[in-house]
Formats: C-alpha cells, sequence, structure tokens
C-alpha cells in the first residue's frame, strides 16, 4: 500500500474514469479490459501531464477505487530530489575529475599516447547509448531502470579505481559512460514523474543547477585527491556517495506515467520492443562522428583519410538509420510521432546553443586563468566558482517564476540573450582585465545559464504524450551530447588556428612551435622575460575568439526558443492513467477542447 505521506492523491472525477481506470489496469495486468471500459468515454486527457504509476493505483484502488495516487510529496520527495541530484552530480564531476589526474595516470601505466582515451571513450559510450537509455526507460520500471544505470556508472567506477593498466582504465571509463547515458534522462524522467507540471520548474532547476558544479569542482577534487593521497581516489569515492544515492532511492515508491508492460513480454520480444536494429546503426553513427570532431585537427590533419572517412561513415549510417526509422514508425527507437513534434527540435536545438556557453566557460575561462595570470589548475577552478553559484541561485529563482507565470519561452529567451552578452564581453579580455570585471562577466554569463537552461526540458514535459516523455528525453540529451562536441571541436580549432596566426605576430622571436607543445601551464618555464608579454598577449586573442564562436552560438538560442510552445504550465490538467499498450487517447468533446502549441491538448 503505497504511503498517503509520500503520495498526495485526486479523486476520479466521473464513473467513466473509474471504468477507464480499471481497464487500463486490468489490460496492463494481461486481462482484456471490459466491455464497460470500452463503451465509456475517457475523462478529458492531456498528453503533457504525469499519469500516476499502474502498480500504485492497483494497490490504492483495491482500498478505495475512488483515489489514484499521483504524486511524491514531503520527506520522500526531498530524499527523491537529493538523490537524483547526487547521482547527475557525480556524472557531472565524472567528466571533469580525470583531467587534474591525468599526469600521474600516464606516469604510472606510462601511457602518455592513451591520454586521449581517458576522457573520449566516457563521451562516446554515453553519446552511443543515449537513444537507448530513452526506450528502454519506456518499458521498464522508471526507478528500476535508473538503478541499473547508476549500479553500471559505479562498477565502471570501482574498475577505474582498481585498474592495473591503462588498457583497463579506457574499459572503465566505457563502462562508467554506458551508465551515464541513463542517469540525466533519468533524473528528468523521475522528476516529471514525482511532482505536477507547474511543480517541476523549481526541482528541475535544483537538479541542473547542482549538477552543473560537478563540472567546475571536478578538476578541484582530482587535485586535492592526486596531490594528497592517489588519483585512484577520484574513481572510488562515486563508490560510498553511491551507496547513499541507491539507500535514498529504494526507501521512496516512484510513480510511472503510465502501465508498463510486464517484462517478461518485454524480454521475450526485446529486439523489437527496444528496436536494437535502430541502435546497431545510430549507436556507430555518432561514434564516428564524435571521433572525427576529437581526432580531426589533434591526431589527424582534417584533410586527412581518416577523418573524411569517419565522416563519411557517419552520414551514411545515418541515413540507413532514417530509412530503418522511417520504416518502424512509432516503434522505432525514437518514434516517427516524436520526430514531427516541432517542440522537441526547439528544445534540442535551444539546449544545444545554452550549453555552448556552459561548456566554452568550463574549458577555456581555466585556460585564460592558467594560462594569462599564471595560476594553478585548482585556483583556475575556484575563479570560476562565480559562474556557477550565480547559475544554481538564477535557476532556483526561474524555476519558482516560471511557476508562477506558467511559460518557458519569455526565460529561455532571456537566457539565451544573457549568455551571449556574456560571451561578447568574455572576448574584450586582455591579460590585464581587472578582478571586478572578469567575476562580474561570469555573474551574468551565470545567470544567463541558470534562467534558461532547464526550459527547454520543461517545454519537452509539456509538449510529449507521458509514454514518449523518457524517449524525448534521451532525444534531447543526445543531440545536445553531439552538439556539444561539435562546439568543442570547432572551439579547440578556433583556439589553435588564432594561437598559431598570433604568436609570431606577438612574439616574433619566441619559438612558437615549443610554446604550444609546452601547453597553458608549462611555456612560461620555456619563454623569456622579453617575450613573455606577447605570448600572453597571443593566449589573450585566442580565447577572445572562442568566445565571439560561443557568443554567436549562444545567440541563436533567443531565436530557436521561440518555438518551444506557448502552453501555459499551470492550466495542464491531471489526466487517468495511460495504458503502455493503447496510448491514444479518445477525442475531446468540441467544447471541452483546447489546443495548445504543436496541436496538443490541455484542459483549463
Amino acid at each position: 500500500m503505497a504511503d498517503s505521506s509520500s503520495l498526495s492523491t485526486a479523486p476520479v472525477r466521473d464513473t467513466a474514469d473509474t471504468a477507464s481506470l480499471t481497464g487500463s489496469i486490468r489490460h496492463a495486468a494481461g486481462s482484456p479490459p471490459s466491455e464497460t471500459a470500452k463503451s465509456q468515454p475517457a475523462d478529458v486527457v492531456s498528453p503533457q501531464d504525469d499519469s500516476s504509476s499502474t502498480d500504485a493505483a492497483k494497490e490504492t484502488t483495491a482500498a478505495n477505487p475512488l483515489e489514484v495516487p499521483q504524486y511524491v510529496s514531503g520527506l520522500r520527495l526531498v530524499m527523491l530530489t537529493s538523490s537524483v541530484t547526487l547521482a547527475v552530480f557525480l556524472m557531472m564531476i565524472d567528466t571533469s575529475i580525470i583531467s587534474t589526474a591525468i599526469p600521474r595516470i600516464t606516469d604510472e601505466f606510462r601511457s602518455l599516447s592513451d591520454v586521449g582515451w581517458y576522457a573520449s571513450i566516457y563521451q562516446l559510450a554515453s553519446a552511443a547509448f543515449q537513444p537507448l537509455s530513452g526506450k528502454i526507460y519506456a518499458k521498464f520500471s522508471t526507478k528500476f531502470t535508473f538503478l541499473v544505470f547508476f549500479a553500471i556508472f559505479e562498477l565502471g567506477s570501482l574498475i577505474c579505481g582498481a585498474a592495473t593498466s591503462s588498457a583497463m582504465l579506457i574499459v572503465g571509463r566505457a563502462v562508467a559512460g554506458m551508465g551515464c547515458s541513463g542517469l540525466m534522462n533519468g533524473g528528468l524522467v523521475i522528476i516529471a514523474t514525482a511532482v505536477p507540471l507547474e511543480r517541476r520548474p523549481s526541482l528541475t532547476g535544483i537538479m541542473m543547477g547542482c549538477s552543473q558544479l560537478g563540472i567546475v569542482i571536478g578538476p578541484l577534487i582530482g587535485g586535492a585527491f592526486t596531490s594528497y593521497s592517489t588519483w585512484r581516489w577520484c574513481f572510488y569515492v562515486n563508490l560510498p556517495i553511491g551507496a547513499v544515492v541507491a539507500f535514498g532511492m529504494l526507501l521512496v515508491p516512484i510513480p510511472d506515467q503510465f502501465a508498463m508492460p510486464r517484462p517478461l513480454d518485454v524480454l521475450r520480444r526485446l529486439h523489437h520492443e527496444l528496436d536494437l536494429v535502430g541502435f546497431a546503426l545510430i549507436a556507430p553513427a555518432a561514434v564516428q562522428l564524435m571521433l572525427a570532431l576529437q581526432w580531426g585537427g589533434s591526431q589527424y590533419p582534417w584533410n586527412s583519410p581518416t577523418v573524411i572517412g569517419l565522416f563519411c561513415g557517419a552520414a551514411g549510417t545515418a541515413l540507413v538509420w532514417g530509412v530503418w526509422n522511417w520504416y518502424r514508425g512509432d516503434e522505432a527507437l525514437i518514434p516517427l510521432s516524436l520526430i514531427r513534434q516541432r517542440a522537441l527540435w526547439a528544445a534540442a536545438l535551444t539546449q544545444w546553443f545554452l550549453l555552448t556557453t556552459v561548456y566554452a566557460a568550463s574549458f577555456f575561462l581555466p585556460i585564460y586563468f592558467q594560462a594569462v595570470f599564471g595560476a594553478t589548475p585548482i585556483m583556475s577552478g575556484v575563479y570560476v566558482l562565480a559562474s556557477i553559484l550565480s547559475q544554481l541561485v538564477a535557476a532556483v529563482v526561474s524555476g519558482v517564476l516560471v511557476e508562477r507565470t506558467g511559460y518557458v519561452i519569455p526565460y529561455a529567451m532571456v537566457g539565451g540573450a544573457l549568455g551571449a552578452i556574456s560571451n561578447g564581453l568574455y572576448s574584450t579580455f586582455t591579460p590585464t582585465t581587472p578582478t571586478e570585471r572578469w567575476v562580474g562577466y561570469q555573474i551574468l554569463n551565470g545567470i544567463g545559464r541558470g534562467v534558461g537552461m532547464q526550459m527547454p526540458i520543461l517545454a519537452v514535459q509539456v509538449a510529449v504524450k507521458p509514454h514518449l516523455l523518457s524517449i524525448g528525453m534521451s532525444t534531447v540529451v543526445f543531440i545536445q551530447s553531439l552538439g556539444v562536441a561539435i562546439m568543442l571541436s570547432a572551439s579547440d580549432t578556433v583556439f589553435q588556428t588564432i594561437l598559431e596566426h598570433e604568436l609570431p605576430i606577438q612574439a616574433p622571436l619566441a619559438d612558437a612551435a615549443a610554446i604550444i607543445s609546452a601547453g597553458a601551464t608549462h611555456f612560461r618555464s620555456i619563454v623569456s622575460e622579453r617575450d613573455l608579454p606577447g605570448v600572453l598577449a597571443a593566449y589573450t586573442l585566442a580565447v577572445d575568439h572562442v568566445f565571439y564562436l560561443a557568443a554567436a552560438v549562444t545567440g541563436l538560442a533567443v531565436f530557436s526558443a521561440m518555438f518551444l510552445g506557448w502552453t501555459d504550465l499551470r492550466k495542464v490538467k491531471k489526466v487517468t492513467v495511460v495504458d503502455a499498450e493503447q496510448p491514444r487517447e479518445k477525442p475531446l468533446k468540441s467544447e471541452d477542447r483546447a489546443e495548445t502549441d504543436g496541436g496538443l491538448k490541455s484542459v483549463d
């Protein structure tokens, strides 16, 4: 029996609702719905809204057929939100914590040639499994699926910590990346199922704001472990914290949004239910694209046969996947009905454009501080805390404001505008920029990120039907992963090109090749006092040009956000359970129909 202190309930409004709900439950349990349930019209159904857990509905209906458990509340909601946020926080830390540990790792394993794989294999595995993770969430219990992905992530951390060779460490990073693929979209789906739509903005803001902190403090924690203990604790630290996450989630019943098919039925038809053929096509396409972007201009020239071959392979495989996806229709890995959603593509693009400012700042501000100011890696992480803390505050405040106003488009547009302006201000950096300016610019940038980042996620939750929500989330995260890879590759190309161009101009007597080879933290040891100002000017100009690009891309979010939809979150109403096998609703009466963006229906 679901705990009434943790699940709020709402009465079923009439006999038709009760019959419809009973039919859905019987059908989910393996029995055909009654004729009464078939003949009675369902109550007004909004595909944007959260449906309650079928299992919880079974239990409560047995005791009181007029009540259906819907949402988590009280202390259990606090525990659930904290656990999910902590899990995603660990995932974000894992993307950056290894950066300061790599020198010690390469010394121990004598594996300097493997450095690129330590970071890239994690991202490759995560991106490759991202689309499949959404399909898995749509077929199995949300809590069970999240815990399985988290367990895989923890297993990868254990393998990394216990690694006895470079190859073992790479395998561990790949396993952790596979687990990571289901954590962000899983966390968003859990919050979407746990609370009503009008309460999601603030909780989503807390989760995304806190988790982004992991990107910045990852190098700080990694540097501390590497300096005062061992690099292995960069991975072992996930294990005790992971136990806390698992314990907190196991204590909270999480409602599913629709009647799940029986696990055994899914397993019997696994290749069909999960569209494993589609996964086998789209995963290699994503991997080839990301490898081409990571290797191009660094390990291989952009016009090399290897890079060109990877791009062609990615395009060809993606084309075959597109044909297969069209053939499968709504049973595909990414259903056609979802692909046709304008709001989904607007959300994916807006999220990509807004994330540009996050990663540009996270990667290139530390380079500026280390190269120009001579800061240590740890102190460069401290210097960028202003943007992260302001982002966290802005995310929570904007979430509360959305709950009051109901619309996401204005906040997404403001986020894009502030991101573009702040990146433009970053591009004015010089070797002598005073502290108050770079701190102030970061605060403005953090506010823009905090205001805008969660809005595309909320737009997807409004636009996508409950049984497609997890797939919609994974699609957005997948596209943003590819977008970030493209942006980082372009940024690195701009940085390297400008640095190579400016060094001979700003410091004509210095050895430009040796300076570039030494890196941002070691070039001072080979540069004379006479040439140092020119080298610092060249580094500053290279960073400035990266932020020109970031300002332009982030500014595109202002335009893509216009298509997120003007649905008022406060007017989206709760509906009855949606059957996983028969997700379509019956038509609404004309007097009850209210049109929302993208042809979706809601009721005032």
